[in-house]
């Protein structure tokens, strides 16, 4: 029987082969490569998800040597009422939209508009469940015209490209989990791991840190909940939390300013099982028009957050937009000041970080990553924010991390966990001495261990104290040092006492007054050796 691991590795090796199609066509490392890339994947698996429900749906397609002419040969309303018993997740592809079927007419004259218009159609037929929307309610649909990135030969292009699909079926890996799928969509994503320029979110945020993030704020069951990102990136902190909670258990909502980071969201929800939620996935600028809101008018809370903000951005642009009395509840600690120099390292951290503790339901909980500095910060925006989560009493913990557990980043992190419902007791974890560092390209990366993981986990839900890794305060506590949310002032001091006798105290007091006497000599030497030096100089 076919494993996981050669499922992995024919998956990844189709993903090589797309690539290099694209480098064969003058695209490789392009921009517009990664578009080819993603959507060409997306068309595949789509194709073959609904080959493999069809089958389950209808024996006759099931059992049939040629299932593609079973179905062409079905009339019209046969064909809808099957495609009616389809499950909401699978998009609907009609016989002519095959790969199979575009694989037989590939040598066409116009190929690559055949090619093109085919994708375009299944885009257009499944726009209600499958589109990004902007904040403004456009549509960002499925797919677009990929031979136009294509300067010269498109329709041998589009024909390199349906040879890699059709020799290969995803029919298998439609029973693998969660691990399967968050490993190919890193493989899918890691050459286009980049935001280069743009706003907002990392595409990728490491699995530990997702993982840890996840399992501390979901200990228990539960359903019909909602899960938000204000900064989601290609939805790795979603994905992880949707994955502990169960796919079929929550709704996911989001919005990230960068489209490109929208459309990697929408394939991750796709591989996950999460097509329901597309429809929440929004492209836009989440600080200054934060698009999930109630029929009133009010921002919409969430159940869960989780959010991994950039740190620093210059929103100069928008900053003063900001300042209105309808955002005077959701920026409670204020907005940072524009600087004259340096604009880039205005902490648009802060924005996010308000933003989430304003859109938290009564009950909510929410994890946020944020830069270490922030936990100690003794002025300004910082401190305002951490002591309204002391003094409101919704604060769960703080795991600090180890360096460089992000590769793209110097910055040390922390991660801060927020419940509403927490008016007991705070849990402080300094693991920033875990980890093993390994090389990332140019830079080093430290990797946790499934152990390590596990302990900063069970730590963390079990509020354990561990000498020189965690402590257990009450808020009274973190009031009286200044609202520090840093394990490692709330540590003890330990001070080791050794008895000695008279004889021995006065011997090593005689030791050290010899070696200062012995020092201060050896320092005048050494003052009267410059002075001389420096009048001989002088005098040259």
């Amino acid at each position: 029987m076919t494993t996981t691991v050669q499922f992995e590795r024919q998956t990844k090796s189709l993903i090589d082969d797309l690539k290099s199609v694209c480098a064969n066509y003058g695209l490789g490392n392009d921009g517009n490569e990664f578009k080819i890339i993603t959507q060409v994947f997306l068309y595949k698996f789509l194709n073959d998800k609904f080959v493999h429900e069809v089958k389950q749906l209808d024996k006759k397609v099931a059992d049939a040597e040629n299932w593609e002419e079973v179905l062409k040969s079905y009339s019209a309303d046969d064909y809808e009422m099957l495609m009616l018993q389809m499950s909401e997740s699978t998009a609907t592809i009609r016989p002519s939209q095959f790969i199979s079927s575009l694989f037989e007419r590939q040598n066409e004259a116009n190929f690559a508009e055949i090619f093109d218009n085919t994708l375009l159609d299944i885009a257009k037929e499944n726009s209600d469940l499958f589109s990004v929307l902007t904040e403004g309610g456009e549509k960002i649909v499925l797919f677009e015209n990929i031979s136009k990135y294509v300067t010269d030969k498109r329709d041998e292009f589009c024909k390199a490209i349906i040879n890699k699909l059709i020799n290969f079926s995803f029919e298998n890996i439609f029973d693998e989990k969660f691990d399967f799928y968050a490993t190919i969509f890193e493989y899918l994503i890691k050459d286009y791991n980049t935001n280069s320029g743009g706003k907002y979110a990392e595409y990728f945020t490491p699995h530990a840190v997702a993982k840890i993030m996840a399992r501390c704020l979901v200990q228990e069951g539960v359903s019909n909940v909602t899960c938000y990102d204000p900064s989601a990136g290609s939805g790795t902190l979603l994905m992880n939390l949707a994955h502990q909670i169960g796919e079929d258990k929550c709704s996911i909502y989001s919005q990230d300013i960068s489209q490109k980071s929208s459309n990697l969201l929408r394939l991750n929800l796709i591989l996950n099982d999460l097509v329901h939620s597309i429809p929440h996935i929004v492209k836009g600028n989440t600080i200054l028009e934060p698009y999930h809101k109630e029929k009133n008018g009010a921002l919409q809370k969430f159940d869960y957050i989780v959010s991994n903000p950039p740190f620093k951005l210059d929103f100069s642009d928008f900053s003063a937009d900001l300042d209105t009395k309808e955002n005077h509840e959701r920026f409670f600690a204020g907005i940072p000041n524009v600087p004259k120099a340096k604009k880039e390292s205005m902490a648009i951290y802060l924005m996010f970080l308000q933003h989430i503790m304003f859109s938290l339901k009564e009950n909510g909980k929410a994890a946020i990553v944020v830069p270490t500095g922030f936990i100690t910060a003794q002025s300004g925006i910082d401190r305002k924010i951490r002591e309204k989560m002391v003094e409101d009493k919704m604060l769960a913990g703080v795991v600090s991390m180890p360096s460089n557990i992000f590769a793209t980043t110097g910055t040390n992190v922390s991660v801060i966990f927020l419940d509403k419902q927490n008016k007991g007791d705070v849990v402080l974890i300094d693991a920033s001495n875990l980890g093993t560092t390994v090389k990332d390209g140019k830079n080093q990366k430290t990797l946790l261990s499934n152990d390590e993981e596990d302990k900063i986990i069970d730590t963390f839900n079990a509020k354990k104290a561990i000498e020189d890794f965690s402590v257990v305060v009450a808020y009274e506590e973190i009031k009286n040092k200044n609202y520090s949310l840093s394990a490692g002032q709330y540590f003890e001091v330990k001070i080791d006492y050794v008895d000695i006798t008279n004889e021995e105290f006065e011997s090593k007091l005689k030791a050290f007054e010899t070696n200062l006497t012995s020092l201060f000599a050896e320092s005048k030497e050494l003052e009267t050796e410059i002075m001389s030096n420096l009048k001989r100089l002088k005098y040259e």
